[in-house]
């Protein structure tokens, strides 16, 4: 019995019954159609039940996921429906949701024909790593007449991790080696200077730098030829990840520590891809990860596992120690990508002279972001005096932005300031500019 409910059209039906018995009081007329109009209506119901607990009525559902979710991007969530029953059925689904979704509306109504299969398939986008766990699957089944609805509860529960974005970094792959792609996003890095390994003689093309062309296989061919040079290789590219209070500041459903992790993950991968040594420091009050640059094939899989982990400490980050661990644990001059945030110019000024220290001994880029909620703020049109005044301290906040990158480069520190959507496409192209000027 737990397993009856009663739809919409059982209680209109309901309804215009009651209705009719009390129309007849006033019109006695009336009251043997009402009587009639009962047992119909009780005849129907008892037919639907039938029906609905009738032994031929077949019904299967099973939940398919893939291995990992990948976090902030839309992951699809398959449910195989088989109707083994001879006529048609409507079907209500209700799939119980990891609770970290707080989706408490999740409902998808279908029809399926007799004696077939269909695929239903929808998406969740998680913006937390972690486990999340899926429930059972809920559904009811309803006939034509539309009167009751039986549950089948299919007993499905299921655990699935969310890793950084998967997604992203193959995506970013596919963008970095593609020689002929011009969307959007990647740029292509003309190499300059010679800091590059030998690889091929080829035809000269107009944009080759003729500080290239190879005047002896020249004069042999009749025609220019240039050098061409590959990256020079084996080169360490360390992501340090800043975990601290400042980084848990949200856009868009993810904490800037997630975006820094989804790009650290997207800039290992393509610099493994390039053969060079990707490595992985994280750091808050104390530190945290210290994986060592490596090339081998199993590396990528030892930062996605690492960066899985990471949890954000409510602690202020101690640059200090960064300096003393990045000596211990960093041998040769590598570039490292800092990723973190300063919300004010007093809060640059007071770990810069440790960033020097750092950048001495190191090729550093210091990642830092804008805040787009007072920048859209700051551009749009006000009115009221009150909304004047605060928008021109909104417009002194990104401008002390700007003069931190200015203050930075004053140094010969790299830098980026950045929006966190767009936090991957800007460090993959710096990466690629510093290795396309060998400056690593």
């Amino acid at each position: 019995m737990r397993n009856i409910f009663l739809t919409d059209r059982f209680f209109w039906m309901l309804g215009g019954l009651a209705a009719l018995f009390a129309l007849s009081f006033a019109i006695p007329i009336l009251f043997p159609v009402a009587l009639i109009s009962f047992v119909m209506g009780l005849t129907i119901t008892l037919i639907d039940a039938f029906i609905l607990f009738n032994r031929q009525m077949q019904l299967q559902a099973k939940r398919r996921l893939p291995k990992v979710f990948s976090m902030g991007d839309p992951n699809p969530v398959y449910i195989d429906l088989k109707n083994g029953s001879a006529q048609k059925v409507w079907l209500t689904i209700i799939d119980e949701l990891p609770i970290r979704f707080q989706l408490r509306n999740f409902e998808r109504k279908i029809e399926l024909e007799a004696e077939t299969e269909m695929q239903l398939k929808y998406e969740l986008t998680p913006y937390e790593r972690g486990e999340y766990d899926f429930g059972s699957i809920n559904v009811y089944i309803a006939t034509r007449l539309g009167l009751l609805e039986r549950r089948y509860r299919q007993d499905h529960p299921m655990k699935i991790p969310v890793y950084p974005s998967i997604m992203q970094m193959k995506q970013f792959e596919l963008r970095a080696f593609d020689k002929t792609s011009h969307k959007k996003g990647i740029k292509k890095m003309r190499r300059i200077g010679h800091s590059y390994e030998f690889e091929q003689i080829k035809n000269y093309v107009r944009g080759d730098d003729y500080r290239s062309i190879n005047w002896k296989a020249s004069s042999r061919q009749g025609k220019l030829m240039v050098n061409q040079y590959e990256d020079e290789r084996a080169q360490q590219i360390y992501c340090i990840i800043d975990k601290s209070r400042s980084m848990r500041m949200p856009f868009e459903g993810l904490s800037l520590m997630d975006y820094a992790i989804n790009t650290s993950l997207v800039l290992s991968n393509i610099a493994l891809q390039k053969h060079d040594r990707a490595g992985l420091i994280s750091f808050s009050d104390k530190m945290g990860t210290t994986l060592k640059a490596d090339s081998n094939p199993t590396q990528l899989n030892k930062i996605l596992y690492a960066l899985y982990k990471e949890k954000e400490r409510p602690k202020e980050a101690n640059f200090e120690l960064l300096y003393h661990a990045a000596r211990k644990l960093i041998t040769g001059r590598s570039l490292l990508l800092l990723f973190t945030n300063f919300e004010s110019a007093q809060a640059l000024e007071r770990v810069l002279p440790i960033l020097r220290r750092i950048n001495t001994f190191h090729l550093l880029v210091v990642v830092f972001f804008e805040n787009t909620e007072i920048k859209a703020y700051a551009e749009k049109e006000v009115d009221t005096l009150e909304d004047i005044y605060h928008q021109t301290v909104a417009q002194k906040f990104l401008s002390e932005k700007t003069q931190m990158v200015q203050r930075l480069r004053q140094y010969g520190i790299q830098a980026i300031l950045t929006r966190p959507a767009d936090l991957s496409i800007n460090t993959v192209n710096k990466y690629l500019e510093l290795k396309a000027r060998g400056l690593i």
